[in-house]
């Protein structure tokens, strides 16, 4: 038996897991000495969309206060009328579903992988009907769907597609950005992605009408710059600070680092577990780059499943999530008891039946990547002691032999 002692895991909640440095603190103090701390009038927030919109091969981008602000944005781009529907993800934050419904649209959800939890574009293909206004597909974890099938459904019924990239900076397909194959990409900035601002979120676009309509939305619907400016829909302030730009440019100088770092540990584990039985390791390729916001495994029920290996695991001081979200986002009573405004069920009032058939056999993927999903915690600041260690105990656990013995 060998002996070995527990690392101290980084955490993405607090700096142990987070490259916030000097380089923030002289820019938060830039701001602060500049007495200009509204985006409509600084420059950090400016720059940050400038440089990030062009990073990802993006015509515009605009930021707004949350990554949950970002999908509201790019929802009401789109511009839905009420009972319109918006094919979705029921594995996903609430943050990028409820923007759905306060525009007035039904989101219906599409069956997923059930390995990687995406959305497929055969899964959208059966969720589609006449009432469509557009399509938001998340990659989960950082690992992108096929946008290009995706994409090439989406064409052949003339609906938009929206990317949630909130978990998939430097995620590419064959070399491209996600967030630049569908119309909108939408990016969170909250505390534990790539990058943070502690809340925030970007939106970007190649389309100049719906990136207009994006900026607006941001701002009160208020037409900055416009010869007769006016209030032209309806609108809130969701404006990025420029302290939080100023945050954003010295973390976004940091993305490319902190991205790779990621993918690098993360193939050194895959590597490292990728022929254990009964368990299936994320993977990365050439055309298909996984960025890694967590680390998730499939655990087949044959080892106990990943409540049995979570338990397991957490005696050796390794934290983990079996199923990330405990139920589809169906299930819950803002959907399920349509929990929306006042008694009045709207906008669910107005939903086809079908568009509100929740019946578990329409959910096959879903139901299974939820029972069979372990989400290991990641970010930039694992190192290949934390990776060596985290192999070791998997390894032990799936395949059934004695744990090592950890040292005090």
């Amino acid at each position: 038996m060998t002996s070995t002692s527990v690392p101290d895991f980084p955490s993405d909640q607090d700096a142990s897991g987070r490259q916030l440095g000097e380089e923030e603190i002289v820019a938060l103090t830039s701001a602060i000495r500049s007495g200009t701390l509204t985006s409509t009038k600084g420059h950090f927030v400016k720059e940050f969309q400038s440089k990030f919109a062009q990073s990802i091969g993006a015509v515009f981008g605009y930021a707004c206060s949350s990554g949950t602000g970002a999908i509201h944005a790019a929802v009401s781009a789109i511009d839905p009328s009420p009972g319109d529907e918006i094919v979705t993800s029921a594995i996903t934050d609430m943050g990028a579903i409820t923007p759905i419904l306060y525009q007035t649209a039904i989101p219906v959800f599409a069956d997923v992988d059930p390995i990687t939890g995406n959305l497929t574009a055969e899964t959208i293909e059966r969720a589609i009907s006449d009432r469509t206004k557009a399509i938001i597909v998340t990659h989960l974890f950082g690992y992108p769907a096929d946008m290009p099938a995706i994409c090439a459904v989406a064409r052949q019924h003339g609906i938009p597609v929206i990317e949630d990239c909130a978990q998939a900076y430097g995620a590419t397909i064959d070399g491209r950005h996600v967030g630049t194959f569908g119309d909108i990409g939408c990016f969170s900035l909250q505390q534990g992605k790539h990058i943070t601002t502690g809340e925030g979120g970007i939106v970007t676009s190649n389309d100049e009408g719906l990136a207009r309509r994006i900026r607006l939305f941001i701002d009160k619907a208020w037409g900055y710059g416009d010869p007769k400016p006016d209030h032209y829909f309806v609108a809130l302030n969701g404006r990025m600070t420029e302290l939080q730009g100023a945050v954003a440019l010295a973390q976004f100088a940091k993305l490319d680092d902190s991205v790779h770092q990621r993918k690098a540990m993360a193939q050194k584990l895959t590597d490292a577990i990728s022929g254990l039985p009964m368990l299936v390791a994320p993977y990365s390729d050439d055309q298909t780059v996984h960025s890694y916001w967590k680390y998730p495994l499939i655990v087949q029920p044959e080892i106990g499943g990943p409540v049995r290996v979570a338990e397991a695991l957490r005696g050796f001081g390794i934290n983990s999530a079996p199923r990330y979200i405990q139920k589809p986002a169906f299930e819950c009573a803002v959907i399920r008891d349509q929990q929306t405004f006042g008694d009045s069920g709207f906008p669910f009032n107005l939903a086809r039946p079908e568009a509100v058939d929740y019946a578990p056999e329409r959910f096959e993927g879903t139901y299974s990547f939820l029972n069979d999903v372990l989400v290991l915690p990641w970010n930039e600041r694992y190192t290949d002691e934390h990776v060596d260690y985290l192999a070791q105990q998997i390894a032990a656990v799936c395949s059934g032999v004695p744990h090592l013995d950890v040292a005090e």
